[in-house]
Formats: structure tokens, C-alpha cells, sequence
């Protein structure tokens, strides 16, 4: 099925960056205009001035934006400061973290170019739909720079490790690079060039598929690449770069795999109190207030017994900063197969298509278009995070006079689990925006892929 093959990256000399935690930088699409200033301020050579941020209206995407990246990654390469891998290789990129819950852990995974195919084809697979506005970036971005420059991050299973257990066999030591991020995660990059060891672990994916972790986008972009090189010269041969991807393939049996909850943050028009809200919600959940301890103590209380279940149904957190009150919401039995029947069982047992039909679908004076466009709604995936900007945005209303124009909420998630996003990629099926995030982000910038062998 999938087609994995070694490739000749393009990737910072430490002869001339001494420090290279100065120049990676996070995926294009988390980075934020503050963001972006502080990584150029960082290093004149941060990956930033090639990957571009998303931070760009249409009037900005001109073409000399685009060719100004090119230009650059072109004198790079000139001064040395990027060099071409001498020959193909597979890259083993492991990754030192701590989870949320205090948990330290190490992904493991490699970096590989992978063979385009169509999603109807059955070979990669996503859980997660695309917008046009991202991809025409993207699009002129790596077709002006001719280069890859943020990875793929796609799943594969594989129960006994043997992948990565091939792929320690033929690294080399030290690593390439050990760089720590902004969240004080620690990545590493190792060199697997032995033809032997890339042909056995290329041969080991002929029955397997790829499933789409994050980089929906990118994907999509690569797919209309292969697309637009076509129109302009024809059939490809199967080996040209045009026709391939960089991935980071990470097995989703590892045992350092992560997928972390992503909570919402909804602005409710008008004033509402929590005994509103629960009033409206009391047909499908049962509702218990969580009452021990200070705002921490109820978030920590909260997550701890969501994270317990009731029964295996779905747990939310719900947190009314205004009145400092946190409940335990919990679905009651036969709910989901009554009021959304049009959902696939795949769908139904989601956490986030719950909160979806049957709570933001269903308030009170809610616009679920204006949800859609992220008005009202924010995500976050760090809860403390979650719970101060609720509590500010809680103490302005007050300040306000208490009857404002919007009310902040906010529902504490789990985690989607892997087999779930197995399930529903199997299916055709696709989830509710920010229904994952894999944790933590692969770094851009430790390996580049040409498009040009």
C-alpha cells in the first residue's frame, strides 16, 4: 500500500549555525504574529523567513512574498549555511517530553518522503476536512520554492516496533542534532543511510496505510503540487519528488504517543447563569457539581474525575467563571443513538461531536455559523491556560455591570483516542474541527525536502 523512500534532505550546517534552537521554529500553522516576531528576532537565519506564517490576508500573498522566500533558501544553500544530505536516508526523530498530568515520555518516529495518492485510493488517510484560503498559500509557497520545508506528521501500525527496531540498527550516533523546543521538549535527529536497512523498512509498509495525525493541509497542498506539475509536463515518472511528501511516521502503537484534549472556551450572548445552561442540557446529561477547594483545585478535581468516567459515557467539564462554579456533565445511556441518529456510530462516540449536537447545536440563543467561524469559540489545549483567559474575560463582564453582550463558558474535553481516529479514517468519515492534537508539534526546519533530485 504506502510508498516510503529515502531522500537526500536539504538541512542546516553546524559548521555556520552553531545553536540550532535558534532557527527551527513550530509548524507554520501555530504560529501567531507575536510568534513570528520573536523567532525572527531569535536568528536572521530562523526557518520562519522560508516556511512563512499563515498570518496573511490576500491582498499580502504577492508574488514577492513567495519569491522572496526562494530567493532566500537559494542564497542559503550558496552560503552553506543549508547543505544537501551526500546520499538518501531515512531520519529516526525521537522526542523527549512531559505530558500535561507530569508524565516524561519519548516518541519515536522517522522522517521520510512518501508516495502521493489520492484519499479515495485508500492509502493516506484523514479524519480531519481542508479550507481552500490555507491551501493557496501553501500552494504558491512550495511552488515558488521549489522545497518542502514542514513535515507531514501521519501515523502507521506496526504492534511489535519492528520499523523503529530497524531503523535503530542502521542510525548513526551521536545525533545530527539534540535541539529543545519552546515547551522544553527535547528532539533529536539521527542519520539512517545503510541501503540495506532503508530497502527492509521500505519493504515492511507495502501492507500498511497512513493515517493523517497533522498537516491535513500540507497533504492537500502536496496533492495539488503533483497536480499543477502534471498540467505542465505530463505523466510523472513514479520516483520524481513532484510525487512524493515528506512525512514524520510515527507508529500509533508507541508507547510515547500523545494525543492531548483540546478545550473550548464559548462566548453565550447575553447573560446566562450556570442554572440556565444546565436547564437546557438536563435531558442528556446527568449533572453533578464539583464544590471541593479554590479555582485550581476545582479544574484539578474536574480533569480527575472526567478522567475516572461514569459508567464509560462521555464526561465534560463544564466551568461558569462568572459564579466560580465547575460541574461534572455526563451522558446519559441511549442519548447519542436518540437525538443524533444522522451520526455514524464512528461520529457518536466522540467527546467532541457530543459537545457539538448536543450542547453548542442546542443552547440557547447560540449561533453555531458564528461557532463555526471561530467568533465565539476559542481552543485551547492547555486547561490553566483555558480557565485564566475564562476568569478575565468573566472579571471584565462584571466590571461591565455584569449584563453583557456575551457570556464566557467553559467545557474541559478529553483527549479523541487513536483507535477513534483510526475508526473514523477507515470509514471516510471526518471529524469536527480541532477534534485532535497531537502533542508535542514536529519542528520545521530540522530536515527540508527539494523537490529537485
Amino acid at each position: 500500500m504506502a510508498v516510503i523512500v529515502p531522500f537526500r534532505a536539504v538541512r542546516y550546517n553546524p559548521e555556520k549555525i552553531s545553536n540550532i534552537e535558534e532557527v527551527v521554529s513550530p509548524p507554520y500553522d501555530v504560529i501567531d504574529a507575536g510568534g513570528q516576531a520573536a523567532l525572527l528576532e531569535r536568528n536572521p537565519y530562523n526557518m520562519i523567513r522560508l516556511d512563512l506564517s499563515k498570518n496573511v490576508k490576500g491582498e499580502g500573498m504577492t508574488e514577492q512574498r513567495y519569491a522572496g522566500a526562494a530567493e532566500l533558501f537559494r542564497q542559503w544553500q550558496r552560503q552553506a549555511v543549508l547543505l544537501r544530505e551526500e546520499r538518501p536516508a531515512f531520519y529516526i526523530y525521537e522526542v523527549d517530553y512531559r505530558r500535561p498530568d507530569g508524565r516524561t515520555l519519548t516518541r519515536r518516529g522517522f522522517l521520510s518522503r512518501v508516495q502521493l495518492a489520492e484519499f479515495a485510493e485508500g492509502v493516506v488517510k484523514p479524519h480531519e476536512k481542508t479550507f481552500a484560503g490555507v491551501t493557496s498559500d501553501r500552494l504558491r509557497l512550495l511552488d515558488t520554492c521549489q522545497a518542502q520545508f514542514s513535515p507531514i506528521f501521519s501515523l502507521y501500525s506496526d504492534p511489535a516496533g519492528e520499523i523503529m527496531q530497524l531503523l535503530a540498527r542502521g542510525s548513526t550516533e551521536p545525533p545530527l542534532y539534540s535541539v529543545p523546543d519552546h515547551n522544553g521538549c527535547e528532539h533529536r535527529l539521527r542519520l539512517v543511510t545503510d541501503p540495506a536497512v532503508l530497502q527492509a523498512v521500505g519493504e515492511k509498509f507495502q501492507d500498511k496505510a497512513l493515517y493523517i495525525a497533522d498537516g491535513h493541509h500540507r497533504y492537500t497542498t502536496a496533492l495539488q503540487y503533483r497536480a499543477l506539475v502534471r498540467e505542465r509536463r505530463g505523466q510523472l515518472d513514479p520516483a520524481d519528488a513532484a510525487n512524493h511528501t515528506m512525512m514524520y511516521l510515527c507508529g500509533m502503537e508507541d508507547p510515547g504517543l500523545s494525543v492531548l484534549p483540546t478545550h473550548r472556551l464559548l462566548r453565550l450572548p447575553g447573560y446566562k447563569t450556570s442554572t440556565d445552561l444546565l436547564n437546557a442540557l438536563q435531558d442528556y446529561f446527568e449533572v453533578m457539581e464539583i464544590s471541593n477547594g479554590g479555582r485550581e483545585s476545582l479544574l484539578d478535581e474536574t480533569l480527575a474525575r472526567m478522567a475516572e468516567g461514569e459508567g464509560g459515557n462521555t464526561c465534560f467539564g463544564f466551568y461558569h467563571p462568572g459564579e466560580d462554579r465547575s460541574f461534572l456533565l455526563t451522558l446519559k445511556d441511549g442519548v447519542m443513538d436518540r437525538e443524533a441518529a444522522h451520526q455514524p456510530p464512528a461520529l457518536r462516540d466522540l467527546d467532541v461531536v457530543v459537545l457539538s449536537d448536543l450542547i453548542i447545536d442546542r443552547l440557547p440563543d447560540l449561533d453555531k455559523s458564528r461557532c463555526v467561524q471561530g467568533e465565539l469559540i476559542d481552543y485551547y489545549s492547555n486547561a490553566a491556560e483555558a480557565l485564566d483567559v475564562a476568569v478575565k474575560e468573566a472579571v471584565l463582564a462584571a466590571e461591565a455591570g455584569g449584563r453583557t453582550e456575551a457570556t464566557p463558558v467553559l467545557f474541559l474535553m478529553n483527549p479523541t483516542k487513536v483507535d477513534q481516529v483510526r475508526r473514523v479514517a477507515d470509514e471516510n468519515l471526518v471529524m469536527p474541527h480541532k477534534s485532535t492534537f497531537f502533542y508535542p508539534k514536529v519542528l520545521t526546519g530540522l530536515a527540508i525536502n527539494p523537490l529537485s533530485d
